[in-house]
């Protein structure tokens, strides 16, 4: 069989080329090797689908800080708010959450899947499922795809959409990077991003926080010099291994890379309480001891911070505490105060990459043309999605990054066939 494009891979950024090379009058092909279309999405946003952002372009490349800046050129072609016009012209209703995230009115993934599934049988895009590929083979003039079945596909222009390698148990095996590779493509270092973090620390070890949620802390990973190098404040949690919660999967990328630097600990910094400055709050406390000095130290501390951890920070400081307020020393009360702002802890490792909600690393972003997704070393070759060296928060932004560069392969996938 011989088609204009063949796509390979149904995910976000699969199903968006298959649809906008079918929109282009393309006989399309798209291959899944699984046995349902856009399982990712089904999944996402906790099984919600986090569609794309509504924030300004700056912000939404911002949030995408692995070469989020690549995106500039496609977004002037097709950017997150033409994603939400895409969606609601299909009639899948979208509503704004907090920090600017967009799902869909009904709540459900299926919503959204069903809807880009429907939009492919209406091109008249032909889809098939089960269907794993062995081998890619290029030529002159049309590639050959070699599935596992036996049989042969030509194709004048192949998208390939296939993902990174988290998440594997949705189909995201990595299967893509051997065929970039053959076409004398650079495939960059891959490693773990929005991912939960490990630690040695005694508090993890002996579960003495496990379980404990923090909320809107502030989170920062420090540098050799202990400076950070980057802080966001989120809620995160104490687990069994180590930490995470939404501000450890955005610092991770960070800490990750530092690690893979050769550093074989890697500082954080919690700041427990980060809307109030040190000063104000201690002297808010002293005072609070003077007027009620038969009140518990305990008593007088509590509701700053969630009981656990207050009754963690009273017995690292050998503070009792139903010790009452008149015979704390100040110094004592300065110190717990100190170590809520400034509660640091090493990292020694993440989770494994197949753990990892994003790929970071990938087909090098210096050897894709970022108008149209093509290959600058090989004619009718595209690629988009998370098989590319680009990686966003979470919060919609990876699947907006997918669907944009999907948006642009197949358009133009398809107008280098015909």
């Amino acid at each position: 069989m011989t088609y204009d494009v063949v796509v390979i891979g149904g995910g976000p950024s699969g199903l968006m080329a298959s649809i906008a090379a079918a929109e282009k009058g393309a006989a399309t092909l798209l291959l899944e090797k699984g046995r349902k279309l856009g399982t990712k999405l089904a999944i996402s946003g906790g099984g919600r689908c986090n569609v794309t952002n509504r924030l300004p372009e700056d912000e939404v490349i911002k949030h995408i800080p692995g070469n989020g800046k690549f995106l500039y050129s496609p977004f002037s072609v097709f950017n997150n708010y033409d994603i939400i016009n895409f969606f609601e012209g299909m009639g899948v209703g979208l509503k704004e959450e907090d920090h600017g995230r967009m799902f869909p009115v009904s709540n459900s993934a299926k919503t959204v899947v069903n809807a880009l599934i429907s939009k492919l049988d209406k091109l008249g895009a032909e889809v098939r499922m089960n269907t794993p590929v062995k081998a890619v083979h290029y030529d002159e003039n049309e590639h050959t795809i070699m599935l596992e079945s036996g049989e042969k596909i030509v194709t004048k222009s192949l998208v390939v959409a296939v993902g990174g390698k988290a998440v594997p148990h949705t189909g995201s095996t990595g299967d893509g990077y051997a065929w970039a590779t053959k076409a004398g493509h650079t495939v960059t270092e891959l490693y773990p991003t929005e991912v939960a973090l490990t630690s040695s620390e005694t508090f993890i070890q002996n579960k003495s926080l496990q379980g404990l949620s923090l909320r809107e802390v502030s989170l920062s990973v420090l540098n050799t010099k202990n400076k950070p190098i980057i802080t966001h404040q989120m809620d995160m949690i104490f687990t069994h291994f180590g930490i995470s919660g939404p501000a450890v999967l955005r610092c991770s990328q960070f800490v990750v890379k530092e690690l893979m630097k050769g550093r074989q600990e890697v500082p954080m910094l919690l700041d427990v309480i980060p809307d109030r400055q040190e000063e104000q709050l201690t002297q808010t406390i002293f005072k609070s001891m003077k007027e009620n000095p038969k009140k518990s130290i305990k008593n007088i501390l509590k509701g700053l911070v969630p009981e656990r951890l207050l009754d963690y920070m009273l017995v690292t400081h050998n503070v009792d505490a139903e010790q009452k307020a008149a015979t704390v020393s100040k110094e004592v009360v300065r110190n717990v105060i100190h170590e809520l702002k400034t509660f640091r802890f090493t990292i020694n490792g993440s989770l494994p990459l197949k753990k990892a909600f994003v790929t970071g690393g990938g087909v090098s972003i210096k050897e894709v043309m970022p108008k149209t997704m093509r290959s600058k070393y090989m004619h009718g070759l595209y690629f988009c999605g998370e098989i590319l060296d680009i990686h966003g928060y979470t919060g919609g932004y990876n699947i907006t990054s997918a669907l944009v560069t999907g948006r642009l392969a197949g358009m133009n996938a398809a107008e280098e066939s015909l």
